[in-house]
Order: C-alpha cells, then structure tokens, then sequence
C-alpha cells in the first residue's frame, strides 16, 4: 500500500466544522511518517492539510462520487482512508462501495470494514447487530412515508423521536409532540433522506459519550469520557459537554465503558469511534444512542480535553499497526495503549450566532445549529464555565448576564423549558431570581449537581455585588470559582485595572499547570498548559533565555471567523518557528490544528481577554502577533499597547485609525482618495438629517467589527429611524459612519502585505455579485475575470497611498467598489483576512509567511516578483441555510456563511461550475427552473441568464411580474401564481412536487435584503426562498451568481470538468 487516497470534508458547514482539518491534518502526518504517498481531495482552499508540503497531491474537487471515481482512475491509489473528513467523506465510500467503484479498481478500504460503517450508519441494522449481543438500543421501526411515520406514531403515542440515517449533526431530526408537528418534521426529512427512523422518546435522560480506539489485534481502550450537561434531545452538538463526567457513579462509568468496548469488538471497528448513551437518571437504565465509526466533533474534543492524539494514532491503526507498538506522541514516554487520567475539568460549550440570520428559530434541539466551539480548563466545573462562557467572544463576563437578570420569573421559567441558545444565562438568571435547583432540574432535565455548582456561582456573585469591602478569602474564592477581574470591577463599581493591581498585590494570581495525559502519575513532560487558580504551584517557570514570540490565535469558529484564520495562524507560527525562535500560541478552539500538540513549543489553551493575555505575558516576557486571528485578537492591540505590551508588526495607534472609520474616512479625504459620499452621526435625529444630505439608499457602518455586524442598507427615512431605534448599540458613545451605497458596482478585494508603509506583494479578487453582498458571501475570482487594467492600476495607485500614509508593516486588506470605472475605498483592515490563504494557494505567495518575516524585521526587503498564472481560481461560499429552519437565504451586507471552497480551472466558468459542485449543489436533473425576478433592477440583470436557458431547453415557470416582463422580450414562460392571487398551479404548488431542477428568487429591492424588526410581515419572496432551501431545491438569490451558473452550464457538463490536482495548474 504505497499510494493512499484520502477524503477530506469540503467547506465548513453547520455539523462538519474545523475539527476534520485537524483529524485530516494529523492523518497525512502519520501516513507520511510510515513513507506513504497521500492523494487527497478537498475542495477547502481555507484549511491547512490542503497547504504545501503536506499531501503529496492535492485536488480541489467535489468530495462525491462521480468526481473522486474519477480521481482514483488518473491515480490508481491502492487503499483508501474515509474517516478522518466526517460525514462527507464517509457517504462518499459508501456511494463508491456500492457502484464497484473500489472493487473494479482494487481500492482497500482501511481502518473499519465497509459492512461495518453501513451498519452504523443504516440505523435499522446497527439497532439490529447490537441487539444481537444483548446490547440495549433505543426501540424504533424506519418508515418510507409521511403517511407510514404518522400511522404507527397513532400505536406507538407521543411523544416520539425521529432520526435519520446517513446524516451528520442531526439533520432532519426533531422531537414531536403532536401528529401536526410529526408531519412537519417528517417532511422536512424526507426531502433530504430515504430512511426516517421513529423512537422512542429519551427526553430527560443522560447523554453520556465514549472515544474508543481498537487495533487490528482487538487491543481497546477507552481515550476519554464526556458527559452532556443538557439532557439526550438536545444534540451533542449543542449542549454543553463536561470531560470527564461529573455526576455517574462508578457503576454507571465502568458499565458503560464495558458496553463501549463490547460495542466496538463486536461491530469490529478498527481506528477510533464515538460512542454515544442516554442513561436514565434514576433508574441506570441505558440506550446505545449511536456509534459513529470515524473521527468526529466529539473525537476533536477528547483529543484536545485529554492531549491524546487520537487522528493521529487512528491512522497508523488503520496501516495495521497496533496499541501496544506505538508512543504516544505528545508525552513521548508512555505506549498509546494507556488510557488517559485527568486531573482537571474540562468544559465545551457552542457557539451560536442566530442573530445573523434572518426569521430563524432560537430554540435548539435535535438538529445542530451552533457554528463553533471552545473548550475551557480548569480544577473545577465552577471556574471552566465561567472561562468558557468568556471564551466564547460574545460579550459575557461569566454565566449570570445582566439582560437576562431583568426578566420576569414567568418568562425565566418558560425559557428554561424551552431551550435556546442563551440557556445558560436563563439558567444563572432563574438562580438568581430565587427559582430552585429542584424546579430547574425539572424544567430542563439538567442534573442537580451542575445547578447547584452554577447556584454557587450565583452566591459568590451576590456576596461580590453587596459586600462593602473585598477581602482577600472573597477575591480569591471568587477567582476559584471563574469570575474575571473586569467581572469583579463591574460588580464592585470600579475598574478592571484596579481590580487586577489589588489583586496582584494581596497574592491571588493564576497558577499554570500542564496537561499531561497521565494527572501526574507518571514523568512526563509536555507542552500543553492552562491557568487555574484553583492550585498551590506552577507546572511551567519560562526562563528568559528563550527568544519567543506570542501568537494569539481567532477563537471560536463563527460566522466571519472560521477556519482561514487557524491557517493564518498555524503559518506565523510555523514561520517564527523556521527563523530560530521558540513560539508560545494562545487559543481556546478545541477544532483547530493551532491548538494540536506539534505545531508550536508551548500552548496556552485559555481565553483571548485582555485580563489572561496580561497573565501570559507577565510568565513569558515576549512580543506579541495580533494580526493574523481576526479580529477579537486584533481589538486588543490599543489595550494591550496601553499597557506598554510589545506588539510586532502594525502599530496599534495606526490599527485604530483604519478601523475606526470616521477617522479613516477623513483620511482618505485628506488623500484625495475616492470614497462614497460618507457622514458621521451620533443620534437618531443627526443620522436622518445626515442621511437627507448623503441620498438613500445608504449604507449604515459601524466601527471595528467583523462580517458585517449592524451593517444594513436603507432606502428609506422611516426604515432607517425603526432601525436605529432596535439596534444595540449605544451610537453617542460608538457613532454610526452612513455611506451612499452605490448600486449595480463591482466590488474588489486586495489583499497585500507591507513593510514600513512600502507594499511588498498584492492581489486583487474580482466579486461575482455586486456590492451589497458581504465579502465573506461573495464568490471570488482570481485573477479578476472583467477589471480593466486601468481600474486596477487605480486601486494598486490609491492602496499604495493609504498604506504609506498610515505606515502599515504587516499584513491589509482594502476593499473597493467600481462604479463607472471609478474605484471607491469602502473599508481597509491592518490584518490578515480571510482571503489570505485563497490568494496565498492561487497565486503560489504564502503571504502570512511573508507578513510573518516582515513583523520580525527579518527577510523580504523588496517587492515579492509574481506572475500572472495562466488558469483561474474561483472561491464559493458555503450557507448552512437547511440546518436554520425559518432563516431566509437572501445574500446582504451582513455576513451568513459558514464556510467555503474554491476550484481551479482554465476559465471562470469551469473553476465556477466545480466549486459550486463542491458546496453540495446539485446539477440540475430537470430542464425545468423556476423564477421570480423581484424588481426591475433583477428582471433586467438575468434578462441574458433566462434567454441563456431556453437555448439550453430549460421550461421556464414564473410569478406574474417576471413572466410578463419575460414575454416582452420574447422569452416564453408558464405562468405560476402566487398565494394571494388565487391561481393553481401557485408556487407552493410548483416546489412541493420537486419538479423543479433549481430557483432564482431575488428580492422585490435590494433593501429587502433587511432585517424583520425593520420591515415587519412575511413576503411571497421569502416563502419562495425558504421553501426551495426545505425541499432540496438549489436556489439562487443573486442575480450576478445565477447568471455566472447558467452561463457556466452552457459551456460545460460535468463530464467535460477536467481532473487535475493542483501541482498540475502550478505547471510542476
């Protein structure tokens, strides 16, 4: 088995998120150390294993069938890896298991056996194997049908749990408590599965998971335990997960873990699986949930929570090696068959960030909705909530919030019944509010015991906010217990600082202690550290002879801050590293490859506040690099600077002036650099006036923010004064900066790197759609397919300007939009971006390395020479819309996507056509679409896109604007009415017979694009929208996008997508 094919997951998505590049990552590290070749494909330009001088050969290409049958034709692999990239991945083997695929190019599958991962994934037969050992799973039958689930839900009584097989993050699944709410969620399911499995129901029981690993030999151990603080009904995914458990007894841990090697033995699983168990409270009774049968978000946990490294001893597992035979890596002094103990607590908790999206659900449940995670340790559960909810970046001090303690007792306990995403701090509010532990505990099924440890929490919380003085027991309790010192101050009406100077001062400082795999029983030195101050002494004493440099890494995964920035992180650390110095990373994301044991000489798992960096560097005495994690490390650089901290690259006072955009809106006056007509306000009264004197429609902006946050386009004054009445921000203190928002232009991204004001390298990606899409959103083209040189000459003159002006010495980002080919600077950030690694692999310019050696004041000294390659790149962004039920899917200036993927090819509209394929979009197999134009302005703009599709012999259906406007120009359509008019077939009609091989549903204007607390009502534009998202149907809500589709469709069939890897494009 020389050549190994390995299958990554595609683009981050709600439910297969970062943590498959880090098991992917790990598995080519181990592969190359036994001296195989890797061939991997992954169309995720973002992640790191899809970097140089990691796999031998790397496609950017769809992770499905037709395209990686045709990958293992050109290269002949002789085996193939399948779990180590998630759902994706697995589904994919499956797919070419079943059509001979593998068995007519004599491809071995490794690790786990194919009849093995069928089994686990066909929920019928996995209840059928285990049931066969005496093992207990949860009593169910599959149905085929709406009408078969809702008949034998009539026998069986609700309520009752519905899962689906083949699927990932609990897609399709729910809890149903009525025939009514049963037929919603089943036909929701079924519009993406065949299989619909009914249970029974285990609401209010335990979830309690294991990670297993078993060799060839049938060697097991148990890696680590976790236990759900939410109850089973609430998906793993969005519950709070504490390693190790808490609350079973020695009984319930060691049956359980008995069951779990059973279960593995008998399923014959080689490699490492996930075990998930509901147990009853009470009774002890359990159910085996479900085995997944490859790494997953759970297996990213336990690795990080127990410094294991479970991907990377997976993969050698699957080359036939075993336990026994192999070290574990990150101690270096004990065998990888030993089971790990852990000293400490380890507290996860999910990232959500609802709010972004448009008319969706709050509560949470079966389905995963969270976009990310972080991952907090401590010597207790008290102090590791706290430091997780802080983690999280959102804006929490610790588990009692403020908004939350104003609400009544009546809404409180209707909120705890019903979860959502703010479940904590209902819970910390009903504890303060006098609700009990006991009625808590009945209302949410969470164990008493955590309750009571958050009761505690409450307590201290009190006594901080009423006692007249602060003695040092109470500061130092408080501190045990997680609360920071910014916490303190604002219950003590002081500052953060003061708090912090008495601190110090009386002797209450954190202790660093190191993560070890064994609690101390064994000798074993590691690199992996955390602050408590729930100890008597130090792990880890710095010595100030090693020259090192800080890297703070991005946080939790969300929406603007995903998995480009581990890669810009993992670069800067690997490039300090290569210049001979010793790198300290910061970071708190347990799905991230900064976070692996290898990559840097000491890791800091703990949160990215002021407070704790402080901590850090007052130990480790070194420089700091901000500029490469987004934005949360980026916003401390003017506190970090105030405190006299050495930062290395940008100078914090010449970040705020970028960012704060009043000020660089007067700069770039004082430039003479073109911008769109801009004001400044700091009242509702000020901003209508200001908003009169630029011209609606205008774009409101706030200051140092990330994917577009608060930002909104208004066409109207009593629109804009509904707005800024509901927004969250207190605009006399943070004022708005309004622009005119130019309509129709083209937006640019360049991304660049300097070095004392002079710029070293640049590249400029062309935006599909027009602006008004966040750039996060847009599809991005590089080299730019339709700039005419003199614009980008213009935006190369007025980058150049800007940058030696402000005497940038790192890493930017400058976006323009190209009206009447004139560019206009809309936005400049003195850090790396998230187009780093797309521009850095299209263009063969590592430009964090380049940004790296710039901050140290080392290597490039004159512009990086570039040529203009001879093939195009296009970057997709992924939407998680299907997993967000009622979200409405149209594109605005706020970020929505949770991912991306890009593609290569020798035009625009091939590179196009394969990153679209990548996201999961599905070629349309009917010559039928539907359309609904919205206005003008998109009648007009897919004139061309709707004549291109009857050449191609699509049947044309449309609502009564757009089929009117269609036969003017002499396009054919049918007619479809829409719901108020009365007419059948309407467009419900239409989509639920799926009929339909895709949509293009644009908005009325382009400021419906807005938000509900603006607008109000629900519009015939977004049923269409939402109701082609729930039935499957790939649906187009831009007109720029949809064209570049349909254009791409006429020049290419799948068929005629070239296979090549990327060393082919680079002409190696």
């Amino acid at each position: 088995m020389k050549k190994i094919l390995l299958l990554g997951s595609g683009a981050l998505k709600i439910g297969e998120a970062g943590e498959f590049d880090y098991s992917g990552t790990q598995a080519i590290k181990a592969l190359k150390e036994e001296g195989r070749d890797v061939i991997l494909v992954n169309p995720n330009i973002a992640t790191i294993q899809t970097s140089e001088g990691l796999a031998d050969r790397v496609y950017f290409l769809p992770v499905t069938p037709d395209f990686v049958e045709r990958v293992i034709t050109k290269e002949r692999p002789d085996a193939i890896l399948l779990s180590f990239g998630g759902q994706t991945a697995l589904n994919c083997g499956i797919g070419l298991y079943t059509k001979g695929v593998l068995k007519r190019n004599n491809v071995e599958i490794l690790g786990t056996p194919m009849a093995t991962i069928i089994d686990t994934e066909d929920r019928e037969l996995f209840a059928k194997r285990l049931q066969r050992i005496g093992l207990a799973t949860a009593k169910g039958v599959t149905v085929k049908s709406v009408k078969e689930g809702v008949a034998y839900a009539e026998t069986f009584g609700y309520p009752i749990m519905l899962r689906t097989g083949f699927a990932l993050g609990g897609t399709g699944s729910g809890i149903a408590r009525s025939r009514r709410e049963l037929e919603a969620i089943l036909s929701n399911a079924f519009a993406a599965t065949s299989q619909v499995i009914l249970e029974e129901c285990l609401y209010g029981w335990k979830e309690v998971e294991y990670e297993v690993m078993r060799d060839c030999r049938d060697n097991c151990i148990t890696v680590c335990n976790m236990e759900n603080f939410d109850p089973v009904g609430i998906h793993t995914g969005e519950s709070v997960v504490v390693a190790p458990s808490q609350t079973l007894n020695d009984d319930e841990y060691y049956q359980l873990r008995q069951i779990s090697i059973d279960t593995i033995r008998e399923l014959g699983i080689v490699g490492e699986c996930n075990i998930q168990f509901a147990l009853h409270p009470k009774t002890g009774q359990y159910r085996i949930i479900e085995v997944n049968a490859r790494l997953s978000r759970s297996s990213a946990l336990a690795s990080k929570a127990t410094g294991y490294p479970l991907a990377y001893i997976a993969a050698k597992l699957a080359l036939g090696k075993t336990l026994p035979e192999l070290r574990n890596s990150v101690t270096g002094s004990t065998s990888a068959f030993f089971e790990p103990a852990l000293d400490y607590v380890v507290v996860k908790i999910p990232r959500w960030d609802l709010e972004k999206y448009e008319g969706v659900d709050p509560t949470i449940g079966s389905e995963m909705k969270s976009v990310g995670e972080v991952m907090a340790i401590a010597r207790t559960f008290k102090e590791a909530v706290q430091k997780a909810v802080r983690m999280l970046g959102q804006g929490y001090e610790g588990v009692i919030d403020e908004d939350a303690l104003r609400q009544s007792r009546i809404m409180l306990r209707k909120r705890l019944a019903t979860p959502d995403a703010k479940r904590m701090f209902v819970i910390g509010a009903a504890l303060a509010r006098g609700i009990t532990v006991d009625e808590i505990a009945k209302l949410t099924g969470i164990d008493p015991w955590y309750l009571s440890s958050l009761e505690r929490i409450v307590f201290t919380y009190q006594k901080l906010k009423k006692s007249k003085i602060l003695p040092r027991e109470l500061l130092a309790e408080a501190k045990r217990q997680g609360f920071s010192d910014i916490q303190i101050a604002h219950l003590r009406s002081t500052t953060e600082d003061s708090i912090r100077s008495l601190r110090k001062k009386l002797g209450v400082k954190p202790c660093v202690k190191r993560i070890d795999t064994m609690a101390g029983e064994f000798p074993a030195k590691t690199n992996y550290l955390y602050m408590t101050y729930a100890a008597g002494q130090s792990d880890h004493l710095p010595t100030s002879k090693e020259k090192k440099v800080i890297v703070l890494g991005s946080g939790p995964y969300a929406i603007g801050t995903s998995v480009e920035f581990d890669w810009c992180a993992v670069n800067t650390v690997t490039t300090v590293r290569d210049q001979g110095k010793k790198t300290v990373m910061v970071n708190c994301n347990p799905e991230t490859v900064s976070t692996d044991y290898d990559y840097s000489d000491y890791l800091y798992f703990e949160e990215l506040s002021l407070e704790r960096v402080l901590d850090i560097y007052d130990l480790e005495k070194s420089p700091f690099i901000l500029s490469v994690g987004g934005q949360i490390p980026n916003n401390l650089a003017p506190k970090l600077a105030a405190c006299g901290i050495p930062i290395l690259g940008s100078d914090a006072k010449i970040i705020e002036q970028a960012e704060n955009r009043h000020i660089f809106s007067k700069l770039l006056d004082t430039l003479g650099v073109a911008q769109p007509a801009w004001g400044e306000s700091h009242s509702i009264r000020q901003s209508v006036r200001m908003a009169r004197s630029i011209g609606f429609p205008i774009l409101l902006r706030p200051s140092f923010v990330l994917s577009g946050k608060a930002m909104l386009v208004i066409e109207k004054e009593e629109l804009l004064v509904s707005y800024l009445k509901s927004l969250d921000l207190d605009i006399g203190k943070h004022p708005l900066v309004m622009t005119r928002f130019l309509q129709g232009a083209m937006e640019c991204d360049m991304d660049g790197v300097a070095k004392e004001g002079r710029i070293l390298i640049w590249a400029i990606s062309e935006h599909v759609e027009h602006g008004g899409v966040h750039s996060g959103d847009a599809t991005m083209v590089l080299p730019p397919h339709s700039l005419p040189d003199s614009v980008r000459e213009n935006i190369v003159k007025n980058a150049g300007a800007i940058v030696a002006t402000l005497g940038v010495n790192g890493p930017f980002n400058i976006q323009f939009l190209v009206s009447d080919g004139k560019p206009y600077v809309i936005e400049c950030n003195l850090r790396a971006s998230r187009s780093f690694p797309f521009v850095s692999k299209t263009l063969r310019q590592n430009f964090i390395r380049i940004a790296t050696q710039v901050a140290l004041g080392n290597g490039v000294t004159v512009p990086v020479k570039k040529t203009k390659p001879s093939y195009v790149c296009v970057k997709v962004p992924q939407f998680s819309f299907k997993r967000l039920r009622g979200a409405d899917p149209v594109l605005r200036v706020e970020m929505s996507s949770t991912g991306e993927v890009a593609a290569f090819g020798v035009d625009v509209h091939e590179a196009y056509l394969k990153a679209l394929l990548a996201t999961g979009l599905r070629f349309p197999d009917k010559k039928t679409v539907f359309l609904s134009l919205g206005g003008g302005g998109g009648k007009l703009s897919f004139l061309a896109g709707a004549a291109c599709l009857r050449r191609l012999g699509f049947t044309l259906f449309a609502t009564r604007g757009t089929y009117e406007f269609l036969n003017e120009h002499n396009i054919p359509s049918r007619l479809v009415g829409k719901l108020h008019e009365g007419i059948h077939p309407n467009f419900v009609d239409l989509l639920k017979d799926k009929t339909v091989g895709f949509s293009v549903v644009l908005p009325e204007r382009f400021t419906d694009n807005t938000r509900t607390e603006v607008t109000k009502g629900i519009s015939d534009g977004y049923i269409m929208r939402r109701m082609s998202i729930d039935m499957g149907i790939p649906i187009f809500t831009n007109a720029q996008s949809a064209y570049l589709f349909v254009e791409s469709m006429e020049r290419y069939q799948i068929s005629d997508l070239e296979i090549k890897h990327w060393s082919e494009y680079k002409g190696e």
